[in-house]
């Protein structure tokens, strides 16, 4: 965590205005898979600005959803990649529990932190790696981490960009405004100052 403490804090449910309690009632639902009725912090803080978390979520649900062509388990692996690169550790903690049930081991999320040399990828794996990678640190995939992405298709590669760039936006929310772990949540040893 690159804060202790939130620069802004989550709203309390209990004051909120009509349309910070609209966009905020899906989280609410005991039904709703986020949070499973309790609202996380991510949203209870960019519900200050309701508008721009309804765009958000659209987006966001893209991202997250079955229109989303990369496999659940290999979306996991980039946005744990991105979270890491970024260096947030709230966005790591939640998609450390995320990657584990779309089937990541507890030793593969170790291993992403390595990075797409570390040995046991597959070819595709690693070349997903590398993309995040290069996409934080250069905002470009380069030709040969391209066409090591052939397999992904167009759409595959348009996708795993998407999802790059969305987790990269995360990260600056949550590590500029000090969204803090949930509670239950432990900070990864290697992303506390």
């Amino acid at each position: 965590m690159r804060l202790s403490a939130p620069r802004i804090e989550p709203l309390d449910m209990e004051r909120l205005d009509e349309e910070q309690r609209e966009v905020l009632a899906p989280f609410a639902d005991p039904s709703n898979k986020v949070g499973g009725g309790r609202v996380l912090n991510i949203f209870r803080t960019l519900a200050r600005a309701p508008k721009a978390l309804t765009g958000f979520l659209a987006w966001g649900n893209y991202i997250l959803s079955r229109r989303n062509s990369l496999p659940p388990r290999e979306r996991e692996i980039v946005i744990l990649r991105t979270g890491w690169l970024c260096r947030s550790g709230y966005e790591f903690a939640q998609h450390r529990r995320i990657g584990i049930d779309c089937s990541l081991t507890p030793e593969e999320i170790e291993r992403i932190k390595a990075g797409p040399d570390a040995p046991g990828w597959t070819p595709i794996e690693s070349a997903m790696l590398r993309a995040a990678d290069e996409l934080v640190a250069d905002h470009f995939v380069s030709d040969q981490t391209w066409k090591a992405l052939e397999e992904l298709g167009d759409k595959g590669r348009m996708d795993l960009v998407f999802t790059v760039g969305q987790y990269t936006q995360v990260s600056m929310l949550l590590n500029s405004f000090g969204v803090q772990l949930e509670d239950g949540d432990a900070a990864d040893p290697d992303l506390t100052p």
